[in-house]
């Protein structure tokens, strides 16, 4: 009994992992609106996404999350080329961020701040799903996320440790709340 619950068990998170490394979130509909959009920052794209985005006028003001301490504005503009104006005037950027789990409070800090009602969420495809749950659990439900998916490249690994981590911080979340 017990070695087929383990092989149920087995199974199913096999049957997950695949499910997951197929079906990696896409990117947004360029003709979604939203109030903001935050950027988190680790891989290639994904700024250049959000500042897309921004130049659009689909969103009104931009937060880049997991900016490393020592960036200076001026050399995020040379380096990025973004608009002075532009930053200036609609980008913050968010220096205390270490991990997926500080960038999602200080978002909801930036949210509430603002009194946004809707956010889009740019990010790696393979870590949006996560990167969502923690955001939706920091801003309690009351925003509309809509995940923006940034194609990145992956190893097999990488995918492997980002599926249990997903895994592990949904039952730490859930249980979280069942106490």
């Amino acid at each position: 009994m017990i070695r087929r619950l383990i092989a149920l068990s087995f199974l199913l998170w096999f049957l997950g992992l695949i499910g997951f490394a197929i079906f990696l979130p896409r990117p947004a509909a360029e003709t979604i609106r939203t109030d903001a959009v935050v950027v988190l920052t680790g891989a290639p794209g994904r700024f250049q996404r959000g500042l897309e985005i921004l130049e659009k006028g689909s969103a009104k003001r931009m937060l880049v999350s997991g900016v490393d301490a020592s960036v200076r504005r001026h050399e995020l503009e040379v380096a990025l080329d973004v608009p002075r104006h532009l930053s200036r005037c609609c980008i913050d950027l968010d220096k205390a961020s270490v991990d997926t789990i500080s960038n999602a409070r200080e978002t909801a800090r930036w949210v509430k701040a603002h009194e946004f009602r809707s956010v889009r969420l740019v990010t790696s495809d393979w870590h949006l799903r996560r990167a969502q749950l923690e955001l939706n659990h920091s801003l309690g439900g009351q925003v509309r996320i809509v995940g923006d998916a940034v194609p990145g490249e992956l190893s097999l690994i990488q995918l492997f440790k980002e599926y249990n981590k997903l895994l592990a911080r949904a039952v730490a979340l859930e249980l979280g709340r069942a106490s």
